[in-house]
């Protein structure tokens, strides 16, 4: 697949400009062109996020720090997890079922190789995992991740223009897929997550989610309400976890003992080093953030901003990992706005408490509803005035403030017109077979995408995607 879609660029974008990375980069207004300088440079800045987005947080009036669960009003859950042994049919079944991917982890091997050897070596990693969960001690040669800086945007020699992609070891990912099926099954069972976070859980979806979202403002406007949302945007949010804060709330959530001392040991040391050019940086220590690209990660984040619902009573939540939407409903639109300006300066406490930042510029909100509005309405939180749009991207979903759907239907047909203009220009190189396979892949999707969602739109705006004049 991956060599197909090389040829179909080079047919569609004959002249696009190659992708590599530039030989020179800008910092602290020097120009760098030593290759390792550069690598070192990507390293230090992929780690420093955390911490200098921590630094940022002056909170003067609220330095009291929420450790632990209970003191944000929650309750600590009395049962604790336990691990059973791992088993080598444990082991077999879950790299079967692991992506085969070719990327290269920092000891040379991939998933493709661990396939085809897994057989071989099942009792000797059998007695590493079961040795590592006994002592509480994640392995250290487990615990160095290869970072691929990717460019986003922006000027290419800039450093905050690039992304890091992780790749962890490849034996890594087995011990941690086999805890997270542990430790999903203790968080169902004990009903430890907030209801309404739906990221990373089994048989939760954006479409849930959207669902959800969908229901409470139209059951507003049936009442002729207005409701008023407020979509938070949090600056590096994975990356800014403060560990100890982490560690207190797993603590409350039943994740003790030999559990506790093997997560905490994840956490501890962590080593990353950056690939650039084929040049290796200087390996440096990771001191907060969850770890990119593992598996037991994303569990961890929804465990680490699960109470966050505690910081207020008085607005619904809908979380989606870091999506984070609050929204409450109400005749009186003054009253209304000045109710959510109060409760979201209660929710910037527990952001600053739990050392997360808001991103300002992307934070934004909307009033649904089809009562007329009239006069200012502004929501401000610590002297910062949040925008007011009438739409916004949700999960993938245009939303506007009256729920037409024409925003996102708009979406669609500019999205499927440049989707059918691809299919244009390979339809006399590709055969019937292959051209369907692209239109499946390139085309299907936006019109499935959450259709439970968006489909019952009225018919004239939804004529309006097969209409292309």
């Amino acid at each position: 697949m991956k060599e197909t879609w090389k040829t179909l660029n080079k047919v569609i974008k004959p002249n696009a400009q190659c992708n590599n990375l530039p030989k020179c980069f800008m910092h602290n207004g020097k120009v760098l062109k030593n290759q390792t300088e550069i690598a070192d440079e990507f390293n230090s800045f992929f780690v420093n996020v955390g911490p200098n987005i921590a630094k940022q947080i002056v909170n003067p009036n609220h330095k009291e720090t929420r450790c632990n669960v209970a003191a944000a009003g929650g309750s600590k859950t009395l049962q604790s997890l336990f691990l059973s042994e791992i088993t080598e049919y444990d082991i077999l079944d879950i790299v079967r079922k692991l992506k085969t991917k070719t990327s290269i982890d920092c000891d040379g091997i991939d998933m493709f190789i661990v396939k085809k050897t897994v057989d071989c070596i099942l009792k000797p990693l059998s007695y590493i995992f079961n040795l590592s969960f006994i002592s509480g001690v994640f392995p250290q040669k487990m615990k160095t991740a290869k970072i691929i800086p990717i460019f986003k945007n922006g000027d290419k020699h800039m450093f905050n223009n690039y992304r890091p992609i992780s790749i962890l070891s490849q034996f890594s990912k087995i011990i941690e897929k086999w805890f997270t099926i542990k430790l999903d099954s203790f968080l169902e069972e004990k009903n430890i997550l907030f209801d309404y976070q739906y990221g990373f859980r089994s048989n939760r979806s954006t479409s849930a989610a959207l669902i959800h979202f969908t229901e409470e403002v139209l059951a507003a406007i049936d009442h002729s309400q207005y409701m008023v949302s407020v979509f938070l945007d949090l600056k590096k949010a994975f990356d800014s976890v403060n560990h100890e804060l982490l560690l207190s709330k797993l603590q409350d959530y039943g994740i003790r003992g030999h559990v506790f001392k093997w997560l905490e040991s994840y956490l501890q040391n962590r080593q990353q080093y950056v690939q650039f050019d084929q040049l290796n940086s200087k390996h440096e220590t990771v001191v907060c953030g969850i770890p990119q690209g593992s598996i037991i990660g994303p569990k961890l984040f929804i465990l680490f901003i699960n109470d966050i619902y505690e910081a207020t009573k008085r607005m619904g939540f809908l979380l989606f990992a870091d999506d984070t939407t609050v929204y409450k409903s109400g005749s009186d639109l003054d009253a209304l706005l000045s109710c959510v300006s109060t409760e979201m300066a209660n929710l910037k406490k527990w952001f600053d408490q739990n050392k997360l930042l808001l991103n300002w510029e992307k934070t934004k909100y909307m009033i649904f509803g089809t009562r007329k509005i009239e006069g200012n309405v502004n929501i401000t939180i610590d002297n910062s005035m949040i925008e007011r749009v009438t739409k916004i991207k949700f999960l993938g979903v245009m939303l506007d403030t009256k729920f037409s759907w024409k925003p996102h239907i708009e979406y669609i047909r500019t999205k499927v017109s440049k989707c059918i203009g691809i299919l244009h220009k390979v339809k006399y190189v590709l055969d019937e077979a292959s051209l369907f396979l692209l239109y499946s892949s390139l085309i299907v999707p936006y019109f499935t995408y959450c259709i439970e969602v968006w489909g019952n739109a009225c018919k004239s705006v939804i004529d309006r995607m097969f209409c292309y004049k």
